[in-house]
């Protein structure tokens, strides 16, 4: 029988929201609609996080492939973004919530980034949990900004090419100050991460549902968290070496 692992609540959650619009097409709704109601399904997984005692967690809210969708939804979507803002960030701060937004935030109107900035240096000082929404984000732009930075860093003298390893590269990337991704959820019945968080999903564990998101409850959220415990996590190791 496999031994258990030690670390059987993940330090690091990161979700890919997937549904919203088959979840409105199945009540024919626009697909507005689903992403209307998938702000309850956000609030369930905070609400979980805090619960469990899980430090991050990282939501994928706007890939920066989603641009390509009708212009109409695009816009819809980024009126959420402004109301969901103002709504939410004093629940998340009374309960010690840090929102951090992470992606290329330079796109976004001037409006909503100014409210973006303004959560951020609002929650920065809170600890209970780090909730990173990605926006604009992509796990290949990641990899390529934190290249970018670490060689901005070569030009200045701070240290020489031949010094960048992985952790050095690491500490570039939008997420190097908190810990490892754990487990990584894909809601929606699909099955692959679509350039989502692709440097820090290298050991991280994959749990996929055919819930669709605005369906996810804490319940479903359990199922996945009790699922990842039951994995041995050997890390290029054998069974038996993760055993003694």
């Amino acid at each position: 029988m496999a031994a258990k692992p030690v670390d059987r609540v993940p330090r690091h959650l990161a979700i890919v929201m997937d549904g919203n619009g088959r979840w409105a097409k199945q009540r024919l709704r626009p697909r507005t609609f689903g992403h209307h109601a998938g702000q309850k399904a956000v609030r369930e997984a905070v609400e979980f996080c805090l619960r469990r005692g899980i430090a991050s967690l990282t939501l994928f809210a706007f890939s920066s492939e989603n641009w390509q969708r009708p212009p109409t939804e695009v816009s819809a979507l980024m009126e959420l973004f402004l109301k969901a803002i103002d709504k939410e960030v004093d629940e998340l701060h009374g309960n010690g919530v840090r929102v951090r937004f992470i992606g290329n935030l330079e796109a976004f109107a001037p409006e909503l980034r100014k409210r973006m900035l303004a959560a951020m240096e609002r929650t920065a000082g809170n600890a209970a949990l780090n909730m990173n929404v990605a926006v604009n984000y992509g796990g290949r732009w990641d990899i390529a900004h934190a290249a970018r930075l670490a060689a901005e860093a070569v030009a200045r003298g701070e240290f020489h090419a031949e010094d960048i390893d992985e952790q050095r590269l690491n500490g570039y990337t939008s997420l190097a100050d908190q810990p490892p991704l754990d487990l990584f959820i894909r809601t929606g019945g699909e099955r692959r991460v679509s350039n989502f968080l692709l440097w820090q999903i290298a050991y991280a564990e994959l749990y996929f549902t055919d819930t669709l998101w605005p369906d996810v409850d804490q319940a479903c959220l359990a199922e996945a968290i009790d699922d990842y415990a039951s994995r041995e996590r050997r890390y290029g190791r054998t069974g038996e070496q993760v055993t003694g």
